[in-house]
C-alpha cells in the first residue's frame, strides 16, 4: 500500500522568515514524528515529507508513505508540530488545509468485474488486482474523520459484492419437519379479501385487518409471547418508531437499506400563522398543494421502524450491564415495521408496513449459544405442536451483512442467522416453489461493540429473533386453511371463537 499526498498549509501569517525552521521540523519528523506507530522490525516505514515550498504563508508538501502512517494522518501530525514550534517563535499557525491532489495504491484480493466510482473521488483505476484511487478536495475535518480509510474500505466491499452470490445461493439446510397434509391450495390473502377479513389500506402496500383477521394475528402473537419468549425469561419493552439517522449508521442499516426506508420530515414551524396559506389552499381545493407543503417541512433526520432491535440496542449505549442481569432478554411489539417494497409487494406477507415482536438478547457467547438452542426448541414447539405446519430451518447469510451491504462469513459456525422457512402450497410443489420466510435467529458482534455495550467481566455478543406476525400468519392459513374447524387444536385453544365480525351491504 502507498499513499502520495499533496497538500498546501495555510498559515494565519508570512511564513518565508522561519523556512529555516519549517525545515529542521521536517527533517526531524521525517526521522520521529512520522514514524511513530511503525514496528520496529520494519525499516524505512511510515511517512516521508519527499518535497517542500514556502511562498508568502502557503507550505506546499509531497508527503509519501506506507500502510503504517498513512499520508492523510501525517499530514495532521505535522500540523500539529509546527503549530507548537512556529507559534511559539513565529506567533503563526496553520489556518487551513488543503488537499491539492491524494494517490493511493494498493493490491486488492480479486479484480474488479465493474467499474467503481465513489464521492469524494475524482477516480478509480482498476488493473487486475491493483487499485489507484485519486482524490482531490477533502478538508481538513474529512481527512480527521477518516474519509480516505472509509474509501479505501468501500472500494473492497464494493469489489467483493460484485461476487457476493446472495442469500439464496448462501444456504443450507438444517432442520426439517415431517411432510404435512394441506387443508387447500390457495392464496389466504386473496380469499380473506374476498370473504371481508381484510381491506387494502389507504396507501400501497398496506392492510386494514377487520375483525376475523385481526383475532388470528393476535393470536398468534400472544402464542409466540407464551410459548416461546415467556417461558425463556423474556421481558417486554416500549419505543419509538421513529429512529434518528445515526442509530441506522451505527447499526449499518442506513448505508445498508436507505432505498427501503420510510422517511420522516418535521415542520418548519408550528406557527398556524406560517401555515395558513396551505390551510387556505386545502379549504378551497380539497387537495394537499405539495410544493408549499415541502417548503414547510425539514430535511427528514429520521426514519420509521425498520426493525426494532436498532432501538434497543441504542437504549443500551455506553452501558456497563452487570454480570447478575445476564444474559438481557426483551421484547418489543408494540410498533409496526415499515419497507418500501416497491414491485415486491404481495399478500399480506409481503408489504410495506407489518406487525412483528422484535425479541433481543446480550449475553456472553456461552449465554447466547444456549439460548439459540433453547429458542430452537420453543419455536419447534409452536410449529410441531400448535400450529402443525411443515417447516425447515436453514442457515443463511446474517441479515445484518446484507442490510449493510457486507459480503463477510462468520467466523464461527454457532454465530450467525438461521431462518425458519414454511412450505406454501398455493406456490406450486414443495421441491419447486419459493418457500417462506417466517422468521428467524441471529447472534453477532456487531451491535455491542457499535453501540458500546459492555459488562462487568467478559465480552457481550447480542442477537434478535424476529417474529413476523403476518408471515406467521401466512404460513399457517396456507396450509391450514380460514376454517377454524380444520385447525390445529393447540391453535384452537387460543383462538377461541371466531368473531362475528359484521356484514356490508
Amino acid at each position: 500500500m502507498r499513499f502520495e499526498l499533496d497538500t498546501t498549509l495555510t498559515f494565519s501569517g508570512d511564513i518565508e522568515v522561519a523556512e529555516d525552521d519549517v525545515d529542521r521540523i521536517i527533517s526531524i519528523a521525517n526521522d520521529d514524528l512520522l514514524r511513530r506507530g511503525v514496528p520496529d522490525q520494519v525499516e524505512d516505514g511510515g511517512a516521508q515529507v519527499k518535497e517542500s515550498a514556502i511562498q508568502q504563508d502557503n507550505l506546499s508538501l509531497k508527503i509519501v508513505s506506507d500502510r503504517y502512517v498513512r499520508a492523510h494522518d501525517a499530514v495532521l501530525r505535522l500540523k500539529k508540530r509546527l503549530n507548537q514550534e512556529l507559534g511559539r517563535e513565529y506567533h503563526v499557525g496553520v489556518r487551513k488545509v488543503k488537499i491539492d491532489h491524494y494517490t493511493i495504491e494498493f493490491e486488492l484480493d480479486r479484480g474488479a468485474k465493474e467499474d467503481i466510482s465513489l464521492p469524494y473521488v475524482d477516480n478509480i483505476d482498476i488493473d487486475g488486482k491493483r487499485c489507484e484511487i485519486n482524490i482531490s478536495g477533502l478538508t481538513e475535518e474529512q481527512l480527521s474523520k477518516n474519509y480516505v480509510d472509509r474509501i479505501i474500505n468501500r472500494v473492497e466491499e464494493k469489489i467483493k459484492a460484485q461476487y457476493y452470490e446472495g442469500k439464496e445461493e448462501m444456504w443450507e439446510l438444517l432442520l426439517k419437519s415431517e411432510e404435512k397434509d394441506m387443508v387447500w391450495k390457495k392464496d389466504p390473502t386473496e380469499v380473506m379479501e374476498e370473504k371481508g377479513w381484510i381491506k387494502r389500506g389507504p396507501t400501497k402496500g398496506k392492510w386494514f385487518y377487520r375483525p376475523e383477521a385481526a383475532k388470528i394475528l393476535k393470536t398468534l402473537e400472544e402464542i409466540a409471547v407464551e410459548e416461546v419468549l415467556e417461558p425463556l425469561g423474556f421481558q417486554e419493552v416500549i419505543e419509538s418508531m421513529m429512529v434518528p439517522f445515526d442509530v441506522w449508521i451505527d447499526t449499518g442499516h442506513m448505508e445498508g437499506i436507505p432505498n427501503e426506508a420510510y422517511y420522516v420530515s418535521e415542520p418548519v414551524t408550528r406557527n398556524p400563522d406560517e401555515w395558513e396559506d396551505i390551510i387556505d389552499e386545502i379549504k378551497i381545493t380539497q387537495k394537499v398543494p405539495l410544493e408549499k407543503l415541502d417548503e414547510m417541512t425539514e430535511t427528514p433526520k429520521a426514519g420509521i421502524c425498520y426493525a426494532q432491535c436498532p432501538v434497543i440496542y441504542w437504549s443500551l449505549r455506553n452501558e456497563t450491564i452487570s454480570d447478575e442481569s445476564l444474559p438481557i432478554l426483551l421484547y418489543e411489539s408494540t410498533v409496526p415495521s415499515a419497507r418500501y417494497e416497491s414491485g415486491g409487494r404481495h399478500g399480506i406477507e409481503r408489504v410495506d408496513e407489518f406487525h412483528r415482536i422484535e425479541p433481543v438478547y446480550i449475553g456472553t457467547k456461552e449465554q447466547l449459544v444456549e439460548l439459540k438452542e433453547n429458542l430452537i426448541d420453543r419455536y419447534r414447539y409452536v410449529f410441531d405442536n400448535i400450529l402443525d405446519i411443515e417447516w425447515r430451518m436453514a442457515k443463511v447469510e446474517p441479515f445484518y451483512l446484507q442490510q449493510a451491504g457486507g459480503t463477510e462469513e462468520e467466523e464461527e459456525t454457532d454465530l450467525g442467522t438461521v431462518d425458519f422457512e414454511a412450505y406454501l402450497p398455493f406456490k406450486g410443489s414443495r421441491e419447486n416453489s419459493e418457500w417462506l420466510e417466517f422468521g428467524n435467529l441471529s447472534i453477532f458482534r456487531k451491535y455491542t461493540e457499535a453501540f458500546n455495550i459492555k459488562s462487568q467481566t467478559e465480552e457481550l455478543l447480542s442477537g434478535c429473533t424476529g417474529i413476523g406476525i403476518e408471515r406467521w400468519a401466512t404460513a399457517f392459513l396456507a396450509q391450514k386453511g380460514l376454517e377454524p374447524k380444520e385447525w390445529p387444536e393447540g391453535f384452537n385453544e387460543y383462538f377461541g371463537e371466531m368473531p362475528e365480525g359484521f356484514d356490508l351491504l
